[in-house]
This record gives C-alpha cells, structure tokens and sequence, in this order.
C-alpha cells in the first residue's frame, strides 16, 4: 500500500486495522464531546457505551464492533476507565489515541489501568519508509538488504543522498510525507510544518494545566534550536528556577516531543546503570519540524555540500538520533545515551553509544578524516569496545585505526576497527555491527 494514497496518521491506522479484522468502527473524538467527562468518571462500561450511542450520527456499539476513543487526553477520565472495560466487556475491543497524554495525566490522580492496557507509540516515519511513500521501493529493499561487503555504486549512492536530502527537509510527520509524495512541493510541506507546530502551541495551554504558556513555548523552540547541545537550564531561562525548566523538560520528554540524550560513564552494560542523570542533551520530535523552527528552507540546504550538510548545526545529529530513537521503539528503556570526558587538557564526547547485541558501540556523526576523531581515540582507548561506527555522506569502509593519544596523561597506543556508514545506512546499523562483530 502506497502511503502516499491516504491518509497515515494514529486515526487512519486505526481505521485500517478494524477493517483488516472486520470489525465495525464506532469513533468518539473526546476533544468535541468534554461532556463525556462525567459519563466516563462512573467507571461503568454499560452506562458509558450507552451515552454514547446517543451522540449525534451514532450507530449502535455490539459484536464485532471497535470503539475508537480519539483525542482521549481531553477527557482523563476516559483514561482510568479503560481498565474496567478490559475487566467487565472483553469482548469489546477498545482503543484509544491521542497526544501530549503526560501533560493531561499531570494534572489528574487516579488509578492508572496498569496491566489491562497496551500502549504503542506512533513516532515519525524513518528514512525507509520514506523512501516507500515516495514510489522508491528499489531503494528501500536495497537498504534493507545491505550486507557490509556490498558494493554500492555512484549512482545509488548520489540518488539515496538526494533522497536524504529531501527527508532532511520534510522529515518523518506522516502527513508532511504524504503531501511531499503527492505534490513534490517544499512549499506544501511548509506548510504542514507551520500547522503541525502551530496544533502543539495551540495544545500546551489545553492540557499543560498550570504551568506557564511562554516558558514552556521557550523550553519547545529552544530544544528545536539547540539539538545535541549539553543542557544548561540558566541557557533556556535565566529568569527562572532550574527545577522548574527541568519539569517543563520532563513534560515534553514523557511525551516524546524531546528525546533525551544521557550521559553514561560507560563501563559495562546496560549503559542505563551507569548514567548521570543531570548530565544529557536533546533531540527534538522531527528532523523536518526542527528545520522548520529554526528557519532552515529546502533552498539553504540545496546549497550545502556533503561536508556542509553533516555539519550544518544539529540535521546530521538529529537524523541520526531519531532513527536510534526508532531502532529503541520497543525496548523497554528507549533512552539514548551519549560519552562525555571534561576536566581534562582537552574535553572528549562521543555522541552516542549504543548496546548493540551484547557490545558497547560508540558512534560519531561527522565529515573528515580519521585524524580528527580525538574524541572517538579516546573513547576507544578507555573502553576498549570491538569497533567504533562514523556516519557520513561517504559510502562505507571498514579501516584499521592505528594511532596515538593520551590516555590517563600518558601517551597510549590506540588500535580499533572504525566502520563508516553513509547517514542512509542508520536503520541497518544493529546488523551491520553485528554482522562485522562476528568477523573480527
């Protein structure tokens, strides 16, 4: 199925599954119907089913049918009610869908249905199905193919770049991808971009409760404009208090608008038991939205080299970020984590590491030669890991790395295996290390 030929986001999914199962769907947007709020809070399925089967144009909810609850942060209260649904109707399937839920939840104390509810996140299409949307399926089965080894030739290679390209600009929002792939336009997707981001300004005062509209506008624009940067609350707001930036943060991180990116001191596995908490940076929801905030059209970056483009402020990084983000969708701790040496001669940071089939894999996102990846010797010579990852726009090499540096103020040899990755390689990047692991 051609995305690019309906609809993609969380209702069409939903619509899409009740039809492949046969099922009736029967939806009610709770962001139009608040009066529900009420009818919700009795906890009874049978009263509520009955409520709202009196709302305007509803047809009758029984077998074979699937209540849809959407926008259901609108009405918390729908919320704690879906365990008693699970509990005293189990042969009605329920599903729900909305955004910005943790902003809602925030504000309301009740019994969480812990156990009686799945929860799935809907994140920005990668780079693959990108590729799908645009009619480019060649491309798209050649990257999930890629075996290191395989010869990749100039042309694929300068179409895939082009491909990047364009996904750098209209980024991963379904609906973005949708109008790219009809119209071709960077101008559309501009405008999707300014609507999607005007619905999250316009949804921070609904559900953000007390907290204040401006700060939390700040902490959003300030994110999009300073991915991978370390956070420095006084840098965001001087005016005020850290611990309150740190539960705007929080908020938007709980509800995947940010991502963050910890540092870990990186002496075993999982990272995750080895972290400094205060210590990360940021990645923000969308490559494309992030470009749109900060003011970055199709036409600067149609200017930018290869070199430009990694190096251009966070796009590389981001891309790179999100799509790690992804590979992590159905773990359960989706946090990224980053390396960070301070205090010493020189500073060092690796901008991601990764658990990786049992390994810690450090991964650099950068143009040049292997000389000038200080920070990446340094790493290798503490942590001793099997091999290092670089993403660039060149295509890939495996290189022995055989170089100098200081290491505990003494001068120390360093031997690793660095593999380079062209940026569209990113989603291969779990069996690529794999696959190279095992051969060394």
């Amino acid at each position: 199925m051609h995305l690019k030929k309906i609809q993609v986001g969380k209702s069409t999914l939903v619509e899409l599954f009740a039809r492949q199962h046969g099922l009736a769907l029967r939806t009610v947007n709770l962001e139009r119907h608040p009066e529900l709020a009420p009818v919700f809070s009795s906890k009874d399925p049978e009263q509520i089913i009955q409520q709202i089967e009196f709302l305007p144009k509803m047809e009758p909810i029984g077998a074979d049918t699937l209540l849809f609850l959407d926008e259901i942060q609108a009405v918390p209260e729908a919320i704690a009610a879906l365990r008693y649904f699970y509990e005293e109707r189990p042969g009605l399937p329920v599903v729900s869908a909305g955004s910005l839920l943790e902003f809602a939840l925030s504000g309301h104390h009740f019994s969480m249905p812990v156990g009686r509810v799945q929860y799935l996140h809907m994140g920005p299409m990668t780079f693959g199905e990108f590729l799908a949307a645009m009619d480019e399926e060649a491309l798209q089965g050649f990257i999930a193919d890629y075996e290191p080894g395989r010869e990749i030739g100039e042309v694929v290679h300068q179409r895939l770049l082009q491909l990047l390209r364009s996904y750098c600009q209209v980024g991963g929002m379904p609906e973005a991808v949708a109008v790219f792939a009809d119209s071709r336009s960077y101008q559309k997707v501009g405008e999707v971009h300014n609507s999607i981001i005007d619905t999250y300004r316009d949804d921070f005062p609904k559900y953000a409760g007390a907290r204040n509209l401006n700060r939390m506008l700040q902490v959003f624009n300030f994110a999009a404009r300073n991915v991978g940067v370390k956070i420095k609350y006084s840098n965001i707001s001087p005016r005020d208090q850290s611990v309150t930036i740190k539960r705007d943060i929080e908020l938007l991180t709980m509800s995947r608008v940010l991502g963050k990116v910890v540092y870990s001191h990186c002496s075993g596995l999982p990272l995750q038991a080895d972290l400094s908490e205060k210590v990360y940076k940021l990645l923000f929801l969308d490559v494309g939205l992030m470009n749109a905030i900060c003011g970055l059209d199709w036409r600067d970056l149609a200017r930018l080299d290869e070199a430009k483009l990694i190096n251009q402020g966070a796009l590389a990084g981001q891309f790179i970020g999100q799509h790690l983000q992804a590979m992590l969708a159905d773990k359960p701790n989706r946090e990224l984590n980053y390396w960070l040496r301070e205090g010493c001669a020189a500073n060092a940071e690796v901008d991601f590491v990764m658990g990786l089939g049992g390994r810690i894999i450090p991964i650099e996102v950068k143009s040049g030669a292997s000389g000038s990846l200080k920070s990446l010797h340094q790493f290798m010579g503490n942590k001793q890991a099997p091999l290092a990852v670089r993403f660039d726009t060149n295509r890939p090499t495996v290189q022995r790395i055989d170089t100098a540096t200081i290491i505990n103020k003494r001068q120390q040899q360093v031997q690793y295996p660095l593999v380079s990755l062209p940026l569209y390689l990113v989603e291969r990047l779990d069996t690529i290390v794999d696959l190279l692991a095992r051969q060394s």
